[in-house]
């Protein structure tokens, strides 16, 4: 049995955000010139928060395309040439999918206003709470990231009693803007691309996905200098 479109989408985002993850270790030890020892926590929280985000994301997409469709059908190009058009009724294509350009700007203007804002702000509060919730305190057994499987399965690995909401707060307005803006400069882009060219939201996400690897790891940089 196919799996739903929704779940296929998360598990290819949760799949490409530990990938992001891994490369911007990579990145960080190559700068460093140190050798790679690959840090499992960051990557179980960026693929943690890809389940967490994926869904409610492909729910936001599909309600833009149902509330403001890309594509309206509009006569074809054959109109006033009678015998392409007694060709097309044949073929049953008198009218074909046309991009509404109203539309798509719309979506546009709405993905990155309202759903930058909240994937922005929210984005940050996941990740400086998680932080705080799986803090590995310096020179304890298994604070190493060489122990960073053994830490993850251990007792006591994620406890959010520990996590300070008003610095975590504090944290998350004080980058807003910073993170919103650099999306900017890379997702109005994703955002054209996919509402005027990716017809199936299964595929927008996909597009968003690939392109969010190298977003992934401008954030994974931006997460680990916290």
């Amino acid at each position: 049995m196919a799996l739903p479109p929704i779940v296929i989408a998360t598990l290819q985002s949760a799949v490409l955000a530990a990938t992001s993850n891994l490369l911007a270790q990579t990145l960080t030890a190559y700068r460093k010139e140190v050798t790679l020892v690959v840090d499992w926590v960051p990557v179980f929280q960026f693929v943690l928060y890809a389940f967490i985000n994926v869904p409610p994301n492909f729910l936001w997409q599909e309600f833009l395309e149902s509330a403001f469709p890309a594509y309206h059908m509009s006569p074809t190009s054959a109109a006033g040439d009678e015998k392409a058009l007694e060709k097309e009724a044949r073929e049953g294509k008198l009218v074909e999918p046309k991009l509404n350009i109203a539309n798509t700007i719309i979506k546009m203007v709405m993905d990155q206003t309202i759903g930058a804002v909240a994937n922005t702000f929210l984005f940050s509060l996941f990740i400086h709470s998680i932080q705080q919730a799986m803090v590995r305190p310096s020179g304890a057994s298994l604070s190493h990231p060489d122990k960073s499987i053994q830490y993850l399965f251990s007792q006591g690995a994620i406890v959010y009693s520990r996590v300070d909401w008003t610095g975590v707060m504090a944290r998350s307005r004080a980058e807003f803007y910073p993170i919103l803006v650099a999306g900017w400069k890379v997702w109005p882009v994703v955002s054209l691309i996919n509402f005027a060219f990716i017809k199936s939201i299964e595929g927008r996400n996909l597009v968003g996905s690939l392109a969010g690897v190298g977003w992934g790891v401008y954030m994974s940089l931006v997460a680990a200098a916290k």
